[in-house]
């Protein structure tokens, strides 16, 4: 696959570099529109634009839509009103809005303006509702019957209205209130009788999601159920768009990629690797690292604090970082495995006795294997006393059992007080393993050692 899109971008910038328009043109016609966009989304933005206008115009918005955000702007501003706005008629509703979302007001105001009225009707709709939320992603382009319809009137509607709804797999059935009371799939409508009533054969159970609700429930309620479409409903049931799995699989991306970023101490972006600009970059990166460093301090005002017990016994200072490490990567494990769980609805802070109890026993097993075989490592290889050999290695079984406890407890404490868990992941839950680390080694050795502080 990789090297077919390789191909692809070759020839296209070939074809684009000599000019044979016509050739390019009959070489699109035999791809695929996700992966022009593919190549689009490679080039520099003056060969995308050229690319763009030499597209059919039947494929131009399907090209438009697969599209990075970024080329899309680059694109629509590039555009003339007229044409920019035929390409936002042209797209499905929640494709328009979630463009129109990143544009300037003064663009969109244009854009608008010189849209068709119903495209214009169903985006300011959307953009009603707030971000990240069930109607924000929707698309209010779907198929819809009524009770006393019968096969061969659905089947008719079907092909009037299905090229402008984005799937027609599943119809909805609606009152004249537009109240949600069941769905049919189009296979039933092939196979059935023509005469049939669609209020007789419609499924009643009918399960929806609210309009409000958060776009990662609604991405939940997809995996549960394995739908590939799913109706959003008001407050009163009524029937006001519909999310497909398209829009699901998004979603999961973004959630994911903004979770990885939390947990890795940056601060999201919905832009790509390379279209964040080393300035943004920066900005997305420093507030954290700033916040780590201010916080690690403490980790060196502990170890100032126990300068003369060092001095006393230099040996100790050679396993300092093991200490750390090992508590940190203990505490990231369990964080890591909990904001997932979190994440999955599978644990909630009222799981959190539940969850600690675990991983106490978890932690248990791992810090007497860690334990047994640092001890003999100490014994054999470092050559240390006995006494030191077992400060380290008591160290390191409490070390371990408090980072899985911190890591598993501030993610539920987070989420509880409703902040997202990712950020008590690994750079936050290390920082403050290290200060227990040092902490509880020195209390150690100190006593063991009979050390003066």
């Amino acid at each position: 696959m990789e090297n077919d899109m390789k191909g692809y971008e070759k020839t296209l910038r070939e074809l684009l570099e000599q000019k044979q328009y016509t050739k390019l043109r009959q070489e699109a016609e035999d791809m695929n529109a996700a992966d022009i966009a593919a190549v689009m989304d490679d080039m520099e933005d003056e060969e995308s634009l050229r690319i763009f206008r030499i597209l059919p115009k039947n494929m131009a918005a399907d090209v438009f839509a697969n599209l990075e955000l970024e080329g899309q702007q680059y694109i629509i501003q590039s555009l003339s009103e007229k044409e920019a706005s035929n390409i936002i008629d042209n797209l499905m509703a929640d494709d328009a809005t979630d463009l129109l979302e990143e544009m300037p007001a003064n663009v969109v105001k244009r854009l608008l303006a010189n849209a068709r009225p119903d495209t214009r009707k169903d985006i300011n709709h959307l953009l009603r509702y707030p971000e990240d939320s069930a109607g924000s992603i929707m698309t209010v382009e779907y198929v819809d019957l009524k009770v006393n319809m019968t096969v061969h009137d659905a089947i008719e509607r079907i092909r009037n209205i299905a090229l402008d709804s984005e799937t027609c797999n599943i119809c909805y059935v609606l009152d004249q209130q537009r109240v949600l009371l069941g769905t049919v799939a189009l296979r039933y409508l092939v196979i059935l009788n023509q005469d049939a009533l669609i209020g007789e054969i419609m499924n009643e159970n009918v399960i929806s999601i609210g309009t409000m609700t958060d776009q990662e429930e609604a991405a939940r309620l997809f995996q549960k159920y394995d739908f590939t479409a799913m109706p959003v409903v008001d407050n009163e049931n009524r029937m006001v768009g519909i999310i497909t799995i398209d829009d699901v699989v998004d979603i999961i991306q973004e959630e994911a990629t903004e979770d990885i970023e939390k947990m890795a101490a940056i601060i999201p972006s919905d832009k790509s690797y390379f279209r964040t600009s080393i300035l943004e970059t920066y900005r997305n990166r420093m507030p954290w690292l700033l916040l780590l460093m201010v916080s690690a301090t403490f980790t060196g005002a502990i170890i100032t604090n126990y300068e003369n017990a060092l001095a006393s016994y230099v040996v100790l200072t050679a396993y300092i970082p093991m200490l750390m490490d090992t508590g940190g990567n203990a505490g990231s494990q369990a964080s890591v495995s909990v904001i997932r769980a979190i994440s999955l609805g599978e644990i909630e802070f009222t799981d959190a006795f539940k969850a600690l109890f675990k991983e106490v026993r978890v932690a248990g097993l791992c810090g007497l294997t860690l334990a047994v075989c640092n001890f003999v490592k100490l014994m054999l290889f470092d050559r240390v006393g006995v006494e030191i050999a077992l400060i380290v290695c008591a160290t390191l079984v409490l070390v371990v059992l408090f980072a899985k406890m911190i890591g598993c407890f501030l993610p539920l404490l987070a989420n509880r007080l409703g902040f997202d868990p990712a950020v008590m992941a690994s750079p936050l839950i290390t920082t403050i393993v290290d200060a227990v680390s040092l902490s509880v080694y020195f209390a150690i050795a100190t006593r063991v050692l009979h050390l003066a502080i």
